[in-house]
């Protein structure tokens, strides 16, 4: 885990139940995630106190007739003693075609006047393709998550389902390629079509609307839980 660990964070106009909620419930969680096709749990939650574990398992459709799915680990805190939320994870995937070897990392809900941060750090050991393949699934990784985000936060904030933002998203893009080319057709003027390639409506999901950075040290701070987190 070389590379620099990925960082993502939105602000959500939503209770922070309904934020945990959404999140939390794997049923729930896969509707508004690009990187995964099924979230299910493997069994009851297991462990003392409030920090209990659950085992489950995920799998993301990458071609007709290819899936690849994984193991991982998850233990929450919904109620923590200052007041925020903090779920951390660990997973891994034994699938030969997995980019992502294994990995872990950490959500936190920190609760804010109208509002929620919604923020994760994580990061991976490579898989297939090593760290040639990783140049580009990185990034691809970061942008999926920032657009999932701010998915999840339309889907909060305006009551639009998933299934509705990701055929809206869908529309948008085909519109925008078709006025690229005929920009470009029309004028030959990259500045132009670049122009048109970087618009986006309010009601779609956009990737670059999430903060990329962690803005303090408390937001790039994993909870002390995934240390003691156990392997999947």
């Amino acid at each position: 885990m070389s590379a620099p660990p990925l960082y993502i964070e939105t602000f959500i106009r939503a209770t922070p139940d309904a934020v945990w909620d959404h999140t939390r419930e794997p049923g729930v969680h896969q509707r508004w995630d690009l990187r995964f096709s099924a979230i299910s749990e493997l069994g009851p939650e297991r462990g003392p106190g409030r920090c209990r574990h659950q085992s489950f398992r995920y799998a993301i459709r990458v071609w007709p007739g290819v899936t690849i799915d994984g193991r991982g680990t998850t233990t929450g805190e919904r109620r923590r003693p200052d007041g925020t939320g903090a779920s951390s994870l660990r997973f891994a995937s034994a699938h030969r075609f997995s980019p992502i070897r294994e990995g872990r990392g950490y959500w936190r809900y920190i609760p804010t006047a109208g509002g929620v941060r919604f923020l994760t750090g994580y990061d991976y050991a490579p898989g297939f393709g090593g760290r040639a393949l990783d140049r580009l699934v990185r990034p691809l990784m970061g942008w999926a998550t920032a657009w999932s985000f701010d998915r999840l936060r339309l889907w909060l904030e305006t009551g639009a389902s998933p299934e509705r933002l990701f055929g809206r998203a869908a529309a948008e893009a085909a519109a925008r390629v078709a006025g690229v080319a005929a920009m470009a057709w029309l004028t030959g003027s990259a500045a132009i079509t670049g122009l048109a390639a970087g618009t986006a409506l309010p009601g779609t999901p956009a990737a670059r609307r999430c903060r990329r950075t962690p803005p303090d040290r408390r937001a790039a701070t994993p909870p002390a839980a995934l240390a003691r987190l156990e392997a999947p």
